[in-house]
């Protein structure tokens, strides 16, 4: 059966070649999620390698997060857009796992967030991971915690409130849309340790950081970092 389901993909690949989910072209033999080329040139914060970065120094403005770290530029009209889009609305949740072990072995690599004890992914309420079928944000987190060599709690924090999309909100009307959203059910679990939480975008930061004042609040001696796979530039004072 197995080599009858080998032979299966690899016709299926003749007919439908898998395609880097950023410029559209069919991967080459050997690459894999994203091509050479879009891997090359890709908008790369650089910040896992900074112990201080424009992001971190946002998060710091309204709490005292050990560190902060996105690891791509949130583009828009860029290709790198789509690909955020596609798990998040599209299903494809293996590319955001592909992304966050790529983001992993990048923050493993700088040494700044070796002692992150455990990885936690920013929760959606029940009634939107429902609907979507996954949360995207808990592969971004595994792929992180692979690399680091860090336990995933997915049960300690929960949604408790299905908030309105920030997208289209004014930054006050963001803030107040996540005021107690989040709880957490379990803080024995994170008393103590140095705790990286995980969510897919960072814009104007209310929502990661309301979960992460939560967990600060709930969780004696707990440290916190955050890292987001993609920041929005023009938050952190630059340009889209």
């Amino acid at each position: 059966m197995s080599i009858l389901n080998s032979l299966l993909r690899d016709v299926a690949s003749l007919f439908f070649p898998a395609r880097c989910p950023v410029c559209g072209e069919p991967l080459a033999q050997g690459e894999r999620t994203v091509c050479t080329l879009c891997r090359a040139t890709a908008p790369l914060t650089g910040f896992w390698n900074e112990a201080g970065n424009p992001m971190l120094d946002k998060c710091r403005d309204m709490l005292p997060v050990e560190r902060a770290s996105g690891f791509l530029y949130y583009v828009h009209g860029s290709g790198w857009r789509e690909l955020i889009r596609g798990f998040k609305y599209r299903g494809a949740w293996r590319t955001a796992r592909a992304m966050g072990e790529w983001y992993g072995r990048c923050l493993k690599e700088s040494g700044l967030y070796d002692d992150v004890e455990v990885v936690v992914p920013l929760p959606l309420h029940p009634f939107k991971r429902c609907r979507r079928g996954y949360n995207q944000s808990e592969y971004i987190a595994e792929g992180i915690a692979a690399q680091l060599g860090a336990a995933v709690d997915r049960r300690s924090v929960r949604r408790r409130r299905n908030t309105a999309s920030q997208a289209l909100k004014s930054r006050r009307e963001r803030a107040r849309n996540v005021e107690d959203a989040f709880a957490v059910r379990y803080p024995g679990r994170l008393a103590g340790r140095h705790v990286l939480l995980v969510d897919d975008v960072f814009t104007t930061g209310n929502t990661m950081l309301s979960c992460a004042g939560e967990i600060l609040r709930a969780a004696p001696g707990c440290r916190i970092s955050v890292a987001a796979l993609a920041v929005s530039r023009r938050e952190l004072g630059g340009r889209e």
